[in-house]
């Protein structure tokens, strides 16, 4: 199959050889790709080069990044639903409230033992963001901000755990 797609592009092909790293199987990724409707390069005409951004000379620490509100997610119910997102590791959305505080709690050990990771979508302080951190040591934690999310996923609110096969809380 690859030689077949190498000698399909012709020349073009020479110049740059294609180089597969691993190839574990699975699924296509084809409908991802389908999704973003891309259209062909008129008369195979080139592109403008994409200007690269110089990294800063220090990096920005997380605490620049605070306050991270998110004004599309607010603590309340979630209604369980499912959801076909194969591939997706497990995520929990939470902000610096009681109700998510107490839901680390008792959510603290099955979180661990499926991998998720933590996405803090309202949090003022970075002490308040160690705080959530100590709920849970063993789930990685981050501020981000959930308006994309909540519009992707249709949630409201949050606490809420994603996976692959549901929402729920």
């Amino acid at each position: 199959m690859l030689a077949a797609l190498l000698a399909s592009h012709g020349a073009s092909a020479q110049s740059t050889p294609l180089v597969v790293v691993e190839d574990r199987g699975g699924t296509s990724a084809l409908s991802y790709y389908e999704a973003l409707n891309l259209q062909p390069r008129v008369n195979g005409a080139a592109r403008s080069p994409i200007p690269t951004l110089q990294a800063p000379a220090t990096p920005a620490d997380e605490a620049a990044m605070l306050p991270v509100r998110s004004a599309k997610l607010t603590p309340g119910t979630v209604t369980r639903r499912v959801i076909e997102a194969p591939g997706l590791r497990p995520f929990v959305v939470v902000g610096d409230d009681k109700a998510s505080q107490d839901w680390l709690r008792r959510h603290a050990t099955s979180l661990r033992e499926r991998g998720a990771v933590g996405l803090v979508v309202n949090v003022e302080t970075a002490q308040a963001l160690a705080q959530l951190r100590a709920l849970v040591p063993d789930v990685p934690m981050a501020p981000v901000s959930g308006d994309d999310l909540a519009e992707r996923l249709g949630l409201r609110h949050y606490p809420a755990l994603i996976t692959a096969t549901g929402i729920e809380q």
